[in-house]
């Protein structure tokens, strides 16, 4: 039995994902999405970067993936005190015949007595990230541990390197019982070759290799985590209460499911209101069709209008350059309309072609939408919001020019969840825009991968990835415009909207 420090941070996010990396059928993988190659890439070019401002390092040579080969090379550059040793390999053979193979991106010489003399080597790794995960810690804890095996003392400490902030120095004292624990119950899993449940969970799955595999498995049976509102807590609950499929949890009473949940694990949420939501979602999906949310009182015309004329605004961002490059902005003109006619649609995507015109894209919008001072501004999620303070801070635009705007902003995602349950697997924009009946003319692209066609058109100048963009967003656009006309109609049509 061979573990690596890659599989023990897998099994941190996902039992199931160590197991099929160990296990699993290789033609059951998905190809990688572009947004994670590009991540991967980004990881690279950080890590060349902080190298490059270490002192000198020397490397062990070995085959690839010939762990023993490596922890040699490795353990004579140690033996020879090299001060900075990156990609060594730690290996240690424990009684019962598993090897662990640990691989820090750095061994670091420090002032120390150990098996090799006056010196000893902490471990460091180089994550590009902004914040010290709990994984990574763990992590960080299992170096220390193979490497105080190897040079027979504890390394004084271990260290994380995170972008935007100075080198983190990990808790051992904190993070070796945890490594130990997660590390007996990993290892108890991959010895036994018992295959974890599917589980779906919206961030930790997509960007998982395994995801379709899953997501077939899980959807074959129905599986309650593809049900929204099903946390890998509550799903445990459920099970202790017996209540393992739709069916069942639809036709659970709402006072016996509540009495499942622990109040402890529920935070400043009801018990009840968990159990009646969840009872309502299972029976939507059940039924295949959109139930009035329990307990909601609908929504005003105020709170949802059908004005004369719409703006739906979407942004596309790009997270690692602290950049908002696209405006996109539906202008839906219902004046004047035969009996029949639908109304008028005509999309603006005002789209910075460089980080330099951030500022000029921004007052083009905002020129826009000044062009129809009373128009309602819907979008989805509070993203939006969000930016549109932080570019009129960032710009210094009088108060006069962007405050008034904020009051016309609605957000479709808070309208949608306050008053509808849907037979959806979360409420995305996707997710219910397809159950409302549309459909984005690219199925592959997102936002991530908007990400990466931005990075792409920066580095190449080929426009076609600026096209892709501007399409992608356009349809997110109109997904908004359509889940907002469904909502009106849907509620008009149980008397919830006055």
């Amino acid at each position: 039995m061979l573990l690596t420090d890659s599989v023990l941070f897998d099994y941190q996010r996902c039992r199931r994902r160590a197991f099929l990396n160990l296990y699993g059928d290789p033609s059951d993988r998905d190809p990688p999405n572009d947004f994670l190659l590009k991540l991967q890439a980004d990881s690279r070019d950080y890590q060349k970067t902080v190298l490059e401002s270490q002192p000198p390092y020397q490397r062990p040579q070995y085959p690839y993936r010939d762990w023993f080969a490596g922890a040699r090379s490795t353990l004579t550059l140690m033996e020879r005190g090299i001060e900075q040793i990156y990609q060594g390999v730690l290996l240690v053979e424990t009684e019962n015949g598993t090897t662990l193979v640990s691989c820090p991106d750095l061994l670091v010489k420090e002032p120390g007595e150990s098996r090799f003399g006056s010196w000893h080597y902490i471990p460091k790794d180089i994550k590009f990230s902004k914040r010290p995960k709990r994984e990574y810690q763990v992590i960080a804890a299992f170096h220390a541990q193979l490497l105080s095996e190897i040079q027979q003392c504890w390394p004084d400490r271990a260290t994380l390197f995170f972008r935007d902030r100075d080198e983190y120095t990990v808790s051992l004292s904190q993070y070796l019982p945890q490594m130990r624990r997660i590390l007996a119950e990993c290892l108890a899993i991959l010895e036994r070759r018992e295959e974890p449940e599917v589980f779906l969970a919206r961030h930790p799955c997509s960007l998982c290799d395994w995801l379709s595999s899953c997501y077939a498995i899980a959807s074959e049976n129905q599986h309650l985590s593809l049900l929204p509102g099903v946390t890998p807590t509550r799903y445990r609950q459920l099970q202790q209460a017996q209540i393992t499929t739709l069916e069942t949890l639809a036709s659970t009473p709402c006072d016996r499911l509540a009495a499942a949940f622990d109040p402890a694990t529920t935070g400043n949420v009801d018990p009840k209101d968990i159990a009646r939501l969840l009872v309502f979602q299972a029976r939507a999906a059940v039924e295949g069709c959109a139930l009035v949310k329990p307990d909601s009182t609908g929504l005003t015309a105020a709170e949802l209008p059908v004005s004369p004329v719409e703006l739906y605004f979407d942004i596309e961002a790009q997270p690692e350059l602290g950049l908002d490059f696209l405006h996109g902005v539906l202008v839906v003109d219902r004046r004047p309309l035969d009996r029949g006619d639908r109304p008028k649609q005509t999309f603006y995507p005002f789209l910075a072609e460089n980080p330099q015109e951030e500022g000029t894209v921004w007052n083009q919008f905002l020129d826009l939408v000044w062009t129809y001072p009373i128009a309602p501004i819907f979008h989805f999620c509070n993203y939006e919001v969000k930016a549109f303070r932080q570019l009129a801070k960032r710009y210094g635009t009088p108060s006069h020019r962007w405050r008034p705007v904020l009051n016309r902003f609605i957000d479709i995602h808070e309208r949608v969840t306050r008053s509808a349950v849907l037979p959806v697997e979360n409420y995305a924009l996707k997710s219910i825009a397809r159950w409302v009946g549309f459909e984005w003319r690219d199925r592959r692209a997102s936002g991530a991968q908007c990400v990466f066609w931005y990075d792409r058109w920066l580095k190449t100048g080929d426009r076609a990835y600026l096209d892709s963009i501007a399409i992608y967003n356009e349809d997110d656009c109109r997904a908004t415009y359509w889940v907002k006309d469904w909502l009106v109609e849907f509620l008009q049509t149980n008397n919830y909207y006055s």
